[in-house]
């Protein structure tokens, strides 16, 4: 019996221009927004969108995964 991931696991950093893009790690599933909430929706819809007509267990899926998303920021470091 094969195992099926119950996590899409996903980041979001900064863009280079300007908003926030969001990737998935094991899916072909990128996208953006202008704010984080908006990322993050948008994040929700490429990921139903990539499912949409397909059997999560043939892409090693459990029904209906839960999304974990990771948040990238820059190390600042303090100054004395």
């Amino acid at each position: 019996m094969r195992h099926l991931q119950r996590t899409i696991k996903a980041v979001i950093y900064e863009g280079d221009e300007s908003g926030y893009v969001g990737s998935c790690f094991d899916l072909p599933v990128v996208t953006q927004g202008k704010t984080l909430d908006e990322v993050v929706s948008n994040l929700k819809e490429a990921i139903e969108l990539h499912f949409e007509g397909e059997d999560p267990a043939e892409m090693g899926y459990v029904e209906n995964p839960a999304i974990l998303i990771t948040y990238e920021v820059d190390a600042v470091y303090a100054r004395a």
